[in-house]
């Protein structure tokens, strides 16, 4: 009987084409077995510019629970992604050891799925659709606004049905006056037209209070806004709770969640309308699907975030293919490295649509190793 043989952390650096060219930083993990067969995995530790440091400690946690995956059977990955929750009592579940879980349990849904000859999604126990109408997940970095709308607009005209557009420290200064970001909403839906959705997420870097929260989100409201991300930091509930009872648009935070105990916290609130979840930090695909399943059971909307690599993007795209309750999917619009160079087919919407991917076994994609090596951190 096959089992595993070796576990390699691997941490990458790249340019982001679609954050200005900034660089960003993964840990990937490489989980081989006894016959050769081979699964991918990812975790995002870094944000904005980049938490190199994170990288290199999540690489030392991974090896260091390597010891609970050699030898193991594959097959058995939720027993494995149990040994090593045991293991890192004490040090998690939240923090590197998120991270470290998260690579790791990717990697094993991929090597469960190769093995078995199975796409994941059918591992999973099958898609419930077939395809998910795709937004274009953006961050703003123009000082002209009239330019960045533009910019947007040609997304739309390219296939994509929406784009979410992030604020951040580089936006050219949006995100600071509310009365600017208002104009800005407003060209921005003229360049979109009339039937794109429109989603604005505020960013860790800027500070919002609520009652400036409420005006943006008012203002915005005027030009047809489907959702605001992290109006507030996620941890002040009650801000949360009294900008969901001004408004009308849909309210989304979760993304920066490590568990499913920290999601079934949060959605007991009540305050939020569309949970997001990064499978490359909420302890991977297994944590996922309980977060779908929380997201089911509280008859909200889930959305992935999945601004990383394509082997998150297929991890995401296969758990969102399980339910109806996945509003969109997200996809970075321009050409960059950890999409387009590390698999041999890139996910791209047409139409504004995103197939499932049902022919090939496991995430359905094939890692260029000589991009990895050519970008190692």
């Amino acid at each position: 009987m096959t089992s595993v043989a070796k576990v390699t952390p691997v941490s990458v650096a790249y340019p982001e084409s679609n954050d200005a060219g900034f660089t960003r930083y993964l840990t990937l993990c490489r989980i081989e077995t006894t016959d050769g067969v081979v699964g991918w995995g990812e975790c995002i530790p870094m944000s904005g510019s980049g938490f190199p440091e994170a990288c290199r400690a999540t690489e030392v946690l991974i090896e260091g629970l390597a010891d609970l995956i050699v030898g193991s059977d594959p097959v058995a990955n939720l027993d494995i992604v149990s040994r090593i929750k045991r293991r890192t009592w004490w040090y998690g579940p939240e923090g590197i050891a998120a991270f470290a879980l998260s690579a790791i349990d990717m990697a094993l849904w991929d090597l469960k799925g190769k093995i078995l000859g199975r796409p994941l999604v059918d591992v999973l126990g099958g898609a419930v659709r077939d395809r998910l109408p795709v937004i274009a997940a953006t961050h703003a970095t123009l000082t002209d606004l009239e330019a960045e709308a533009a910019r947007h607009g040609d997304m739309i005209r390219a296939g994509f049905k929406g784009v979410k557009v992030g604020f951040s420290e580089r936006s050219g200064g949006l995100g600071y006056d509310v009365d600017r970001d208002i104009a800005f909403m407003k060209m921005l839906r003229e360049a979109v037209g009339p039937e794109a959705d429109l989603m604005i997420d505020r960013g860790q870097s800027l500070v919002w209070d609520v009652s400036s929260a409420i005006r943006r989100i008012r203002g915005f409201e005027e030009y047809g806004l489907r959702w605001i991300e992290e109006p507030l930091e996620p941890n002040d509930i009650e801000g949360f709770r009294r900008i969901r009872g001004a408004v009308t648009t849909l309210i989304a935070t979760g993304e920066r969640e490590w568990s499913t105990r920290a999601y079934r916290r949060l959605l007991s609130e009540g305050v939020v309308d569309v949970v997001g979840c990064d499978p490359g930090r909420s302890e991977g695909i297994t944590g996922f699907l309980e977060l779908v399943k929380l997201a089911e059971q509280h008859a909200i909307w889930f959305n992935a975030h999945t601004w990383s690599s394509a082997i998150n993007t297929a991890a995401s795209l296969a758990v969102s293919a399980t339910s109806n309750r996945a509003i969109v999917f997200e996809l970075k619009p321009e050409v960059n490295p950890m999409q387009h160079e590390l698999v041999s087919e890139p996910f791209e919407q047409h139409d504004g649509w995103i197939e499932v991917p049902t022919t090939k076994p496991g995430l359905g994609v094939e890692v260029d190793e000589a991009v990895v090596a050519k970008y190692k951190l």
